[in-house]
């Protein structure tokens, strides 16, 4: 078994509104943009898995892409999609069963709020009659309750989302690139106290593709290659406070993204306090500030702090959202995972430009997080 896997080719199309362009037509420019990027063609590879929530079926790419006969695994784990891909394709490199392939999450969503049915979750109608469904709603009780808990003051989650702004304005390729302050924030709409509009990311469009290989193999595609050290995905366990939970067991359990963030650094062999950038779930600024402390990047109440001296800025010791997370990208499901790989081998390989961190990165994490109650997480070093 090969101890490792690179990413030796990374390919995206742009996030936010493309009218006119399918989002499989945007999974073939990532596609063939990893490809080229790593002097590649479609008929090298040797398998691929990918997956989209709204747009079509990944494997029906072999139209544009090339009819080769290789495996081609459609992928569907919510939010948790994209990153669900990437473990599959790890694991299929790790086994032996193959040296090559690829990675493709896309998306196109319609305008407004994900309509969601509750029997797809083994809900009752009641859950959404009562407004649950709506992710907002939940994520404005789950911040509450954690600002409570933890004593740390409200006016943070602007500053987390004034960042968020600031970083995609740099980023060609996020959707929202005009810096807002967190005076503009914090007076915007409220949607779900005490979340305003410009808190939350919105449904979107997007596309990207990795090309992976055998690590002792990546010196033929690339002499930059970023390594997945450790890549996992955890399911809620009964106690837990997921999106989707139809009631609060009375004694709590820990979030699966602690589990999965534990053990990709488990199998990383890296410590959290070794990470120089990350990338993580921001469905709205409070998903980020809970996320920094239950990845175990930080302890819980230490955000406050941390964010007030500019830790998780670009230029910080601890960068989060380099590219401006989805709150700036917006999230189309089948790609948001892949984005935040993406973004970390573009800093790792020192491409992202105007949005690079400096001084060099070596290791950087990613975590996406999606009803009902997954996370999937990745290490990723040079």
């Amino acid at each position: 078994m090969s101890a490792d896997v690179a990413i030796v080719g990374i390919g995206i199309h742009r996030f936010g509104r493309t009218p006119g362009v399918p989002g499989r037509r945007q999974a073939v420019v990532a596609a063939r943009a990893a490809l080229a990027d790593a002097g590649v063609g479609f008929a090298d590879m040797q398998f691929a898995f990918g997956g989209s929530h709204s747009a079509g079926d990944a494997d029906t790419l072999v139209s544009e892409l090339g009819l080769t006969s290789l495996p081609f695994i459609n992928v569907a784990n919510g939010c948790a999609t994209g990153g669900s891909a990437l473990i599959a394709a790890d694991a299929a490199i790790r086994s032996g069963s193959h040296d090559l392939g690829m990675v493709i999450g896309f998306d196109k969503h319609e305008r407004g709020a994900f309509n969601t049915d509750p029997a797809e979750h083994g809900i009752g109608a009641w859950y959404g009659e009562t407004g649950l469904m709506l992710t907002t709603q939940f994520f404005g009780m789950k911040i509450q309750r954690y600002l409570h808990q933890t004593g740390i003051d409200v006016g943070v989650l602007a500053k987390i989302a004034a960042k968020a702004f600031r970083n995609g304005a740099l980023n060609p390729d996020a959707w929202r690139r005009t810096p807002l302050s967190e005076t503009e924030i914090a007076a915007a709409p409220m949607i779900s106290h005490p979340l305003t509009q410009y808190m939350y990311c919105s449904p979107a469009e997007g596309a990207v593709a990795l090309v992976l290989c055998r690590a002792d193999l990546a010196h033929r595609y690339t002499d930059r290659p970023v390594f997945l050290r450790g890549a996992t995905l955890r399911s809620r366990r009964y106690g837990s406070f997921e999106v989707f939970s139809p009631w609060l067991a009375t004694e709590r359990a820990d979030s699966p993204t602690v589990e999965a963030a534990r053990a990709a650094f488990e199998q990383a062999g890296v410590a959290p306090d070794e990470v120089d950038l990350a990338q993580l779930q921001d469905t709205e600024a409070g998903a980020e500030l809970m996320h920094m402390a239950e990845t175990g990047l930080c302890a819980h109440g230490e955000q406050e702090e941390l964010i007030a001296e500019g830790a998780t800025e670009i230029g910080g010791r601890l960068p989060v959202n380099t590219d401006g997370g989805c709150i700036a990208n917006g999230e189309p499901i089948g790609a948001s995972g892949l984005r935040q790989v993406y973004e970390t081998a573009l800093q790792l390989r020192g491409d992202a430009g105007a949005h690079q961190v400096p001084g060099g990165p070596r290791v950087g994490f990613t975590h996406v997080y999606g009803a009902p109650g997954i996370s999937a997480c990745t290490v990723l070093t040079r």
